[in-house]
């Protein structure tokens, strides 16, 4: 007796249901967006942070790698929620991805988001108290964020920007550094995800007019946002020339010139933007400079770099 070639066997179409909800899931806690922050921590707290300790001994810490993973799992935790409350919105502005994302129960995740928001904090106690304590406030902000603050006007952009360096302030808490360049680096960065919070509010436009989300083109129009955009362009160029002018940040000076021309190009790429997909391009040259940004950081002291990495063989 011969199968039906049109009726697949019912395992292939369970693993096939499976592989479906994994990629759903993965596409919720956004980890491509999770593993460039961890790597970022990483990166930072080797040439930034800690720079005077050996490359190995840094490497080895057991703890620090306890920071990373935390911050991984409530920074995921933070997509999962933000997600359950934006899925009215997310059908208007993106329903092929939402209906991706959508594969997976709502119980599901439930399940996962307090499971790693759970494991978040319990790793963090392992650390530190503190580090507990911080990591319970910062999942407790993600909620808030998702829940009430994204939809205030200026409340939302802000939060949402500081919600983004804040893994990096466990890191000073656990190695008790804290330099002057650091701030400008995260004056700089949080400038850039605000930028990039405006951009998404253009993009998402249609959805938060009918949800009703308070957002700086809903309350004020297009212009008025481009504007706000094009002010935070310009204050970018301050945190640049402080880097560049008074600190030594290496051969990283290059990423921030190519930064700052890259930015100044998007201006007039915003203000003749009419279309969805105009937004879409300069959200992905803003993900692009934050993605270099966390590779640029091996280049502050690359002498140094090679110069350890060499002694390891």
């Amino acid at each position: 007796m011969t199968q039906n070639p049109q009726n697949p066997p019912a395992e292939t179409a369970r693993e096939k249901s499976l592989f479906v909800k994994a990629l759903s899931l993965f596409s919720s806690v956004r980890l491509y967006n999770v593993v460039l922050m961890g790597f970022a921590q990483l990166l930072a707290a080797v040439f930034i942070i800690a720079p005077e300790k050996p490359i190995v001994d840094t490497l080895a810490d057991p703890k620090l790698w306890l920071l990373i993973i935390a911050s991984a799992l409530s920074i995921a935790g933070g997509y999962i929620i933000n997600n359950f409350y934006d899925r009215e919105k997310d059908l208007i502005n993106r329903p092929q991805k939402t209906l991706l994302e959508n594969q997976v129960s709502r119980n599901t995740l439930w399940t996962v988001y307090f499971g790693v928001n759970g494991l978040a904090f319990g790793l963090g106690l392992i650390v530190a108290f503190k580090a507990g304590l911080f990591y319970a406030g910062y999942i407790a902000l993600m909620w808030l964020y998702s829940h009430k603050l994204k939809r205030q006007l200026f409340l939302g952009n802000l939060t949402a920007a500081l919600l983004a360096v804040l893994p990096f302030f466990v890191l000073f808490m656990y190695f008790r550094n804290f330099y002057e360049v650091i701030l400008v680096h995260g004056f700089f960065l949080f400038l850039i995800i605000a930028m990039r919070e405006i951009i998404k509010d253009l993009e998402n436009l249609q959805g938060d007019l009918v949800q009703g989300y308070n957002t700086i083109p809903v309350a004020l129009g297009e212009k008025k946002a481009k504007q706000f955009y094009s002010l935070l362009t310009f204050l970018t160029t301050l945190p640049i020339a402080v880097l560049i002018g008074y600190f030594s940040i290496g051969y990283m000076d290059y990423y921030f010139c190519f930064i700052a021309g890259a930015l100044l190009i998007c201006l007039p790429l915003l203000w003749n933007s009419r279309r969805k997909r105009e937004y879409i391009l300069i959200h992905f040259i803003l993900k692009i400079i934050i993605g270099l940004g966390v590779f640029s950081i091996l280049l502050i002291d690359l002498e140094n770099l090679i110069l350890k990495v060499s002694n390891l063989w």
